[in-house]
């Protein structure tokens, strides 16, 4: 990913995180601070068994800031031997493009996991390095840059609305 480094100077915020083995039970010892939330202790559990979290963002102020070429490098290094992508979403009305690939070791368990996002005004790679539970990897959305949902997240922020007014609408009838 360190040809990535070339779009910082084009980037409007760019964001990196690079969280070694070291750097991760550190922040699982943070997570224990506050033992009675469940997910504090889901995230501990995921993050202990991982070698590496790391996380390159940029996002731009116009479209098309980074190259097809800088997309294709990334994807290059994930069509090495073991990589697999399991998801692809492509969105042609605003141009973007999601893809999840999973690296599996010799006894074919999850090895790490690469998650590529392309948008007109962003670029965002993580790469998870160490033993993936799929099902768990949710838990780490939001958390250590790792990039949530914007739209689930949207899906949520209305949701109160509407029952909000739904109920104002009863008080009414």
């Amino acid at each position: 990913m360190d040809h990535l480094e070339k779009l910082s100077n084009k980037a409007v915020e760019v964001n990196n995180v690079t969280l070694d083995g070291d750097m991760l039970q550190l922040a699982a010892k943070f997570l224990d601070m506050d033992k009675d939330d469940e997910d504090s202790a889901q995230v501990k559990g995921f993050i202990r068994k991982l070698k590496g979290i790391y996380v390159k963002n940029f996002e731009f102020d116009e479209p098309n800031q980074y190259s097809v070429a800088d997309v294709e490098e990334i994807r290059a290094q994930l069509a090495a031997p073991g990589w697999n992508k399991i998801v692809e979403s492509r969105d042609k009305r605003n141009a973007e493009n999601n893809e999840i690939y999973v690296m599996k070791d010799a006894s074919n368990n999850i090895a790490g996991v690469a998650i590529l996002v392309a948008e007109p005004k962003e670029l965002s790679v993580v790469n998870i390095v160490g033993p993936v539970d799929l099902d768990k990897l949710s838990s780490l959305t939001g958390k250590f840059g790792i990039p949530g949902d914007k739209k689930d997240k949207d899906k949520e922020k209305e949701r109160p609305k509407k029952k909000a007014s739904a109920e104002n609408s009863d008080d009414k009838g």
